[in-house]
């Protein structure tokens, strides 16, 4: 009768879970988006002089749908007033839904496959890659944050943010060091290959390798951990629930992340002058200095200073001083916030993770003081973009998330703080070695593709900082992106300064979903410049 029970209760899930299939039938009729994005479809243009495309897929090729996002579009077409900004934010803000929740289900119950639990999972791509990364994933549901709602329906925006909280959960025990992952079991997917595999040598706690069955790729980004505290917090705060952290092992995945940052907080030398034992290592057989790291895979020799060590950047490039400031900036700034989840479980381990967290947040922040502000000949103090501890910085700015120019927007720091106003000034400058600027497009690029080639995102970045009150940077930056599609409707990667159709990938959904998030801001902070034209 048991058994009976827990089969009916398994198909019950299975019914409620309208995305639980690897492949919908109506995917299967549906165009690869990845070439659908490509092409300027015919009709249903944009009425201005951009006339850009329609670049939804039909609703039946949609790959998750909310409610509360379409709303959002509706209640925003009255108030945005030019319709080539209107349609870039109808194109792009959905564009996750739309195209790239590849599974969302259930997990199964534990040793037992194909019984199914309430536990919420949902993987997620990031776009043209076909695989989930911790911080794209969290920061493409993120995007939907000003809209979320609290809701236990498994087909609700809250039950997506609940599945990529689970599943990052679930990534993170499994490696805490790596950063992009395959399908988990219950979704049925193909798992797809990355030839990295066999040109990487990965260490992790003195052991070699992974599991290819689980993990994708394996590069010891600081800034992945942040961003599931940050989406963990986020829900949160905004629904509420602390049902998702009470019941399913968050608290054991933190431990796991405090423990993994731990081992990367040590210098490379010890007291005696031995080398240090290391959390992680790499060593990349590769042409390109960014996909591997020196010194047989430690990197470049750092002082204890309190930050965490970050072998790679978030743009996937190796860090050149591994004390990366964005990413320690974040990571302090996320233990804070989800500190409060821990405190909220009020328990004999969550209390004592509670004061770790906060005595780990503290010693970041005071190392960032310490080291990470300097002296800059002309604009005076400002944040380094890297340090070792022992006095050697890199001055630069990456379009990749976090950046220096987003400190303020993650609430590390205030606007108005100096070092802060200088650093902004300067990587908007050429000053920044990776300030991409031309007749075209202007913007912070980054050595992942290379000097001259400015990002959209950091564009948007650009927008979500800006408190001039004249507007003009805004108005500035909303003309440069919409000039910049090349046609298309969708926000790329990367745009050549010289060159408007010279761009990369054409499906990034981490970029589409953070300009209709930029659009929302500016609809609460400056509605009157949604309520003008940009046909000049």
């Amino acid at each position: 009768m048991v058994a009976l029970i827990l089969f009916f209760l398994s198909l019950l899930v299975l019914l409620l879970n309208v995305h639980s299939a690897p492949v919908p039938l109506a995917a299967q009729r549906c165009p690869n988006y990845a070439q659908y994005a490509t092409q300027r479809h015919e009709g249903n243009h944009s009425t201005g002089i951009r006339q850009l495309p329609f670049q939804r897929p039909s609703e039946d090729c949609r790959t998750y749908y909310s409610q509360e996002v379409e709303d959002a579009i509706a209640r925003l077409k009255p108030k945005i007033r030019d319709p080539d900004l209107f349609r870039l934010f109808e194109n792009s803000f959905p564009n996750t839904l739309d195209t790239a929740v590849r599974w969302k289900g259930f997990a199964w119950e534990e040793g037992k496959e194909n019984i199914f639990t309430d536990e919420d999972l949902a993987f997620v791509i990031t776009g043209d890659i076909d695989a989930m990364w911790l911080r794209d994933s969290a920061n493409q549901i993120l995007s939907y944050l000003p809209v979320l709602q609290a809701s236990s329906d498994p087909r609700s925006l809250a039950a997506l943010f609940r599945g990529v909280i689970n599943v990052q959960s679930r990534y993170i025990k499994i490696t805490p060091y790596c950063h992009a992952f395959q399908p988990p079991p219950e979704s049925g997917l193909p798992l797809p290959r990355n030839g990295a595999y066999h040109q990487n040598t990965v260490h992790m706690f003195g052991r070699l390798g992974y599991d290819q069955e689980k993990t994708f790729d394996c590069k010891w980004e600081l800034d992945s951990l942040a961003s599931f505290l940050q989406i963990s917090s986020e829900y949160y705060n905004a629904t509420g629930d602390i049902g998702p952290f009470e019941k399913y092992k968050w608290v054991e995945t933190v431990e796991v992340i405090l423990e993994a940052v731990e081992a990367m907080r040590t210098a490379t030398y010890d007291p005696s002058g031995h080398i240090a034992p290391s959390g992680y290592t790499m060593i990349g057989k590769t042409d390109r200095a960014t996909e591997t790291t020196s010194n047989n895979g430690i990197g470049n020799p750092i002082m204890y200073t309190g930050m965490v060590r970050s072998t790679f950047r978030p743009s996937d490039d190796a860090t050149i001083f591994q004390f990366l400031i964005p990413s320690n900036m974040m990571f302090a700034r996320y233990l804070e916030a989800a500190s409060s989840i821990m405190e909220e479980l009020d328990t004999l381990k969550s209390r004592r993770l509670t004061a770790r967290m906060m005595e780990m947040a503290g010693e970041i922040r005071a190392g960032i003081t310490k080291y990470g502000i300097i002296s800059h000949p002309l604009l005076g103090p400002m944040f380094a973009f890297e340090v070792d501890g022992y006095g050697s910085q890199n001055l630069m700015d990456d379009a990749n998330l976090p950046s220096l120019l987003s400190a303020s927007m993650m609430g590390y720091v205030s606007s108005r703080d100096e070092a802060y106003q200088n650093t902004r000034f300067f990587a908007l400058s050429e000053m920044n070695p990776y300030w991409a600027f031309g007749e075209t497009f202007s913007a912070v690029g980054g050595p992942h593709l290379g000097p001259g080639k400015g990002w959209p995102l950091a564009g948007i970045v650009r927008i979500l900082t800006s408190e001039d009150a004249s507007g003009e940077e805004i108005r500035y930056e909303l003309n440069q992106i919409l000039n910049n599609t090349d046609g298309l409707g969708l926000i790329h990667e990367s745009i050549n300064s010289w060159n408007p159709r010279d761009w990369s990938r054409q499906w990034f959904g981490w970029a589409n979903g953070m300009f209709g998030q930029m659009i929302l801001d500016l609809e609460k902070r400056m509605p009157y410049l949604l309520d003008e034209s940009y046909q000049e």
